[in-house]
């Protein structure tokens, strides 16, 4: 399909420089799902659909690095909780009680609130790949999923069937356009040393990327300090876990050596503010792990924890916090927000044609719609989207050149449906 984006203000990337930007007035010609030029009309080009452009924004979809899609069930149903309490108390009992259907309806609802405010990848890790996945498939969003993996050596077989639940949803979804895998050992807490080696050496055989949540909570950390001597980072960088493949979601208790060590391995470490602040875990040091190099991406968490999953409101918060926290005002400029919510989500993904606005790359794009008293005047866009954006602007929304949603409607979702099944669930489990 053809499409022609008419006549829009576009954020791009200046020259080859992908940290910073310019906004200008263009037309974005996509083909089969691929943005094919800008502003010059490719030869032969006939547009199926055109889009008009006046009094709107376009710009890259952004990307969450780190969720737990089918925790929408759990929102708003274990807040102002101790973090031990709010994990093993309230959370993990609630997610006994759910089905693989269960979690197929909550990561439709929770499609469905990312598309509405301009998401449109995602990297998550659960558990029922299949009805995931399946949710995935039918919405028409990107994702990259990953089984939440635990495991001992105390009973081997616990974490055997959970890597072969991993393994089972590769093979069966292997090929799919949108859809990637990796694996996902849990935590170091729910991860021993021997179990972590293990799916090291899994991820290095089938080459995939890792996904892990590295010291969240100062308990974790004492309690790793405690078991092995060694922080949680020094812990995975011995069991062979930490690489330029590796995704590390919170690192909010880091020294400068754990720092170092994630630099040099080359991993990405993907901050969730609004979760790490509303569950009392702390601040990342993000300004830090900047000036060492590491790479960045941002996440929301699930919506147990957070409790939306509106990367715009992350971002706001990401380019926030720091400045405050660090007395520093060119803490996480708004810029550099955008580069995390876009490219440094791409670069988690393992992708180099997402996240930017450019010929060649894929068309997974959002519209904004500019008639906001929020927006207006629009006086510096670039600033706007870190700090006066709140999701509610985004109009419509593209993953590979396919509408999502067009003028604020679903086009592959029946809400109604989603929210009647969900409705049901929650009475079924008790969080009500």
């Amino acid at each position: 399909m053809n499409i022609l984006i008419k006549e829009i203000l576009t954020l791009l990337p200046k020259a080859d420089d992908c940290t910073d930007f310019e906004v200008k007035s263009c037309s974005i010609y996509i083909k089969d799902g691929i943005i094919e030029s800008i502003d010059a009309e490719p030869d032969g080009f006939k547009a199926d659909k055109t889009i008009e452009g006046s009094g709107k924004l376009l710009m890259p979809g952004l990307i969450n690095a780190h969720t737990h899609a089918s925790m929408s069930i759990l929102r708003n149903c274990a807040d102002d909780l101790l973090f031990n309490d709010w994990l093993f108390g309230r959370i993990m009992p609630l997610e006994d009680k759910l089905t693989g259907k269960d979690c197929y309806w909550g990561a439709k609802l929770a499609i469905l609130e990312m598309i509405r405010t301009g998401t449109t990848s995602f990297i998550d890790m659960y558990y029922f790949m299949d009805d995931l996945a399946e949710a995935v498939d039918e919405s028409g969003i990107r994702a990259v999923l990953s089984r939440g993996l635990i495991g001992n050596a105390d009973d081997p077989s616990v974490g055997e069937s959970k890597l072969k639940e991993a393994f089972d949803a590769i093979e069966k979804w292997k090929g799919h356009d949108r859809i990637n895998f990796m694996l996902a050992p849990h935590a170091p807490y729910t991860c021993d040393d021997s179990y972590q080696r293990t799916v090291a050496a899994e991820a290095k055989r089938l080459n995939l990327r890792i996904n892990t949540h590295i010291s969240e909570s100062l308990a974790e950390n004492e309690n790793i300090q405690k078991s092995y001597g060694c922080s949680p980072v020094e812990l995975l960088d011995k069991t062979g876990l930490l690489t330029d493949k590796t995704i590390a979601a919170h690192c909010v208790h880091l020294s400068d050596c754990d720092i170092k060590i994630l630099a040099d391995r080359g991993v990405c470490v993907v901050t969730n503010p609004v979760s790490n602040l509303k569950l009392a875990n702390g601040i990342a040091h993000v300004p830090k792990m900047q000036k060492a190099g590491i790479k960045l991406a941002l996440g929301t968490d699930g919506a147990a924890s957070n409790n939306t999953l509106n990367m715009f409101r992350e971002l706001s918060t990401l380019s926030l916090i720091h400045k405050g926290a660090n007395h520093d005002c060119l803490a996480v400029t708004a810029k550099e927000g955008i580069v995390i919510a876009t490219q440094g989500g791409a670069a988690a993904m393992g992708r180099d044609d997402l996240g930017v606005i450019k010929p060649g790359n894929t068309a997974d794009l959002i519209i904004l719609n500019l008639d906001n008293p929020n927006m207006q005047p629009c006086n510096n866009l670039v600033s706007s989207l870190a700090y006066s954006t709140n999701g509610s602007e985004v109009e419509t929304v593209m993953v590979g050149g396919r509408l999502l949603m067009e003028n604020k409607e679903f086009l592959t979702i029946d809400s109604e449906r989603v929210y009647h099944e969900v409705s049901k669930i929650c009475e079924r489990i008790g969080t009500r």
